[in-house]
């Protein structure tokens, strides 16, 4: 999948430029490939963080970077299941204070 122009980074990013979310989903989010299609697109737009399945059937998710890469990860995770579309709700989302330092790479864990 190509990554929008605008999105690409001519350079590094501002501290004060990157934001870090806690999310959980719920809905169609276990079994259908959830997690790695999160960690595909999150590594092609250089976000780190990381996902997870939960014992309650919901995933939690933690995403740093650019605001604009962040944005840019919901488009291209929605058309990832465009032509096996999903339903999913983000049920809690928190900005948190980004960890200083990660790079990344995006990661699933276990």
């Amino acid at each position: 999948m190509d990554i929008p122009r605008d999105t690409q980074r001519a350079q590094a990013p501002h501290p004060q430029d990157i934001r870090r979310l806690r999310m959980r989903f719920v809905g169609e989010v276990q079994g259908v490939g959830f997690r790695w299609t999160a960690r595909r697109v999150a590594q092609e737009l250089g976000l780190s963080g990381w996902v997870r399945n939960e014992p309650d059937g919901s995933v939690s998710m933690e995403l740093q970077g650019r605001s604009a890469d962040i944005a840019c990860f919901f488009t291209l995770f929605d058309r990832s299941y465009a032509n096996y579309p999903i339903r999913y709700v983000i049920d809690e989302k928190d900005d948190i204070k980004p960890h200083e330092g990660e790079k990344g790479p995006f990661m699933v864990r276990f």
